[in-house]
């Protein structure tokens, strides 16, 4: 297991960089994490996202799929593009410090 150092803080990471110790997370080390990828401000409408990511994670073990979260917080797939662009399920997935969605290439 490969570690990286964001935030000051050290944090195990995958080939891909996705946290595999989801306790290591916190809202603070997402903004960098945000940032790494384009996303220069966290709104509250990411945050509704990220919240809900980290919760069904805790739940059900494994990262939620978009349609997961559109249906459980209404989110439509068209707002999760706007708000993490070009490849949501992998960057929100990033973002909350989780393991890359299951069906992700």
């Amino acid at each position: 297991m490969t570690t990286a150092l964001l935030g000051g803080r050290e944090v195990h990471i995958d080939d891909e960089g996705f946290m595999t110790e989801p306790t290591e997370w916190s809202e603070e080390l997402s903004e960098i994490l945000a940032k790494q990828i384009g996303i220069d401000t966290l709104t509250e409408a990411h945050w509704t996202v990220l919240r809900f990511l980290r919760q069904d994670f805790e739940t059900e073990g494994e990262t939620p799929t978009l349609r997961r979260i559109s249906t459980q917080i209404g989110v439509s797939t068209k707002e999760l593009f706007g708000l993490f662009p070009k490849k949501p399920g992998k960057k929100m997935a990033y973002v909350a410090g989780l393991p890359k969605p299951k069906g992700c290439i």
